[in-house]
């Protein structure tokens, strides 16, 4: 441990001792990850992620922070805190979320453990990690410079995976106040920050037609699977990989019995996009759809829900000051552009400099190999220090 406080510096001859602070505190470290994953809180148990999300609460109080919960009727209540800094000027804003794909009871099969240098578990990667660094982080700050330099927000989502419908005007809201968005979603490939993500988009596309009995009047029905069919061709040449639009129909459902020509199927599309202009053209395609069998109808629902987040002038300025910080300690810090969303398209699509990809490294996100790399979390967690107070 440090035996002195230091001052807000960037110097080289600090940050080698900034990060013996953080490989000190590491068992601590994990064992609050391991802590965070040991309390299931899937996304559509209300219940389960409100008892997460009063923990996390706690937590950041204890830090010297001051809670404030935004109530959810269907998910769990959002968690927004507010840390108070010696220097008066717009905070940073530490953005994430503790929802997590798996159903209650995950555990059961997919415990948390440790086998060498990784530590597995459900939600560990994506991201509760990243909520620890963010506490971490802060507690360092306060300790180095006897309270924190700047003011923070933190503040943590319940429904991520779902949309963040409950919580996404909070989070605008937020980074408007805000110089800066750090978002603690995991790191890319070899532990680059993410600089650009793909706009997300989910449509369902329902086809009715007419029943009928497959055997007796097989002529008199009209298939909506089979419309549905016809449909999905269609849509499938939209597809331009090489300029980052990408559709797929991944689930669909129709039809009650195989003697029965189907009068209603639904198919529920992903859409990914490059770009914010790509965003108006692919919905313009969608409502446009026409029937085949003219018996049929179709109903469209749905839309781009996160545009995409942009690799602006104000994104590379985070990154080159990222980069600069972690040059300081040997470290070549890569950036890289990535096909999933998060919160973090809302921040950049309203313009709000944006560094994303700043949580812990590992892989196998909602899978069942999800784990983080436990010797990296120190330098992660002297990264986002060191960005909380030049960002």
């Amino acid at each position: 441990m440090p035996t002195n406080k230091l001052t807000r510096t960037t110097g080289e001859a600090v940050w080698p001792g900034r990060l013996q602070y953080f490989e000190s505190r590491l068992p601590a470290l994990v064992q609050t990850i391991r802590e965070l994953v040991e309390i299931e809180s899937p996304s559509d148990n209300k219940l389960a992620a409100d008892r997460m999300g009063g923990l996390l609460a706690a937590r950041f109080e204890a830090a010297g922070g001051r809670a404030t919960v935004h109530r959810a009727e269907k998910y769990g209540d959002n968690i927004q805190v507010d840390f108070s800094g010696r220097e008066k000027i717009k905070p940073v804003l530490l953005l994430g979320h503790f929802d997590t794909v798996y159903p209650l009871g995950t555990l059961a099969h997919m415990p948390c453990h440790r086998t060498g240098d990784r530590l597995h578990g459900p939600g560990v990667l994506d991201m509760k990690s990243g909520v620890a660094l963010m506490l971490y982080a802060i507690e360092a700050l306060k300790y180095w410079h006897s309270g924190l330099p700047r003011p923070v927000t933190v503040f943590l989502v319940s429904d991520e995976e779902v949309g963040s419908y409950s919580s996404r005007k909070i989070t605008e809201k937020l980074a408007r106040e805000s110089a800066a968005v750090l978002v603690l979603e995991p790191a890319a490939a070899r532990g680059a920050v993410k600089t650009a993500r793909k706009g997300v988009g989910e449509y369902f596309l329902t086809a009715r037609g007419i029943a009928s009995h497959a055997g007796l009047d097989p002529g008199k029905g009209h298939s909506a699977i089979l419309e549905l069919a016809h449909q999905i061709t269609k849509m499938w040449k939209w597809n331009d990989l090489k300029g980052g639009l990408s559709i797929n129909p991944g689930v669909i459902r129709g039809g009650t019995r195989t003697n029965v020509i189907a009068s209603e199927a639904v198919v529920e599309i992903d859409v990914r996009i490059k770009s914010a202009k790509q965003a108006a053209g692919i919905d313009r395609r969608f409502r446009a759809l026409k029937p085949v069998d003219k018996r049929c109808k179709l109903e469209v629902k749905g839309g781009i829900n996160r545009l995409p987040m942009e690799r602006t002038a104000g994104v590379i300025a985070l990154y080159e000051k990222a980069r600069a910080l972690a040059a300081q300690i040997s470290w070549r810090l890569e950036e890289a552009a990535v096909g999933g969303g998060s919160d973090g398209n809302f921040t950049a699509g309203i313009g709000i400099p944006t560094l994303d990809g700043m949580g812990a490294l590992g892989d196998g996100a909602h899978a069942i190999h999800e784990h983080i790399i436990i010797s990296e979390l120190p330098r992660r967690a002297l990264l986002l220090a060191g960005m909380i107070e030049n960002a």
